[in-house]
């Protein structure tokens, strides 16, 4: 099984960026751990800043992958273009949140990518990677 994560703006700077809403792991740190647990799947990490990067990952793994793992950060409030990036493709998408979005602030209440998603995970912290892929493992 290939499994592709996918983080947007800002989290290159997990670890170090609000500590106290994001942790102190960065995210290579934390999947250095996915890949020793899920050690039979076939991991793949990926950041950018950059919107229209985000959607060409989307459309390069979309239809060979099974599983795909989007962290959209704030795209995931005003993209509309990655939510119909992940409607166009066939890989089905997790998006996960590490804080709990309706914690936060109110524009942050909506997910214009969320309802193209097989499901949306949002503050459990860093874990909820892991749960988006139990997830796919599941079926």
């Amino acid at each position: 099984m290939k499994i592709q994560i996918i983080n947007g703006p800002n989290l290159n700077l997990l670890g170090t960026r609000e500590p106290g809403i994001y942790g102190s792991q960065t995210f290579e740190e934390y999947f250095i751990g996915l890949k020793d647990t899920f050690s039979i799947l076939e991991l793949e990490y990926y950041q950018s800043n950059v919107e229209g990067e985000l959607i060409n990952k989307l459309h390069e793994v979309g239809f060979s992958y099974d599983g795909i793992i989007l962290n959209g950060g704030g795209y995931t409030h005003t993209s509309v273009a990655i939510a119909d990036a992940i409607a166009a493709i066939k890989t089905p998408v997790v998006e996960v949140h590490v804080s709990n979005i309706y914690a936060r602030e109110e524009f942050r209440h909506v997910s214009l990518t969320g309802k193209n998603c097989k499901g949306v995970l949002t503050g459990f912290g860093m874990d909820g990677y892991r749960l988006a892929i139990e997830s796919f493992l599941a079926g």
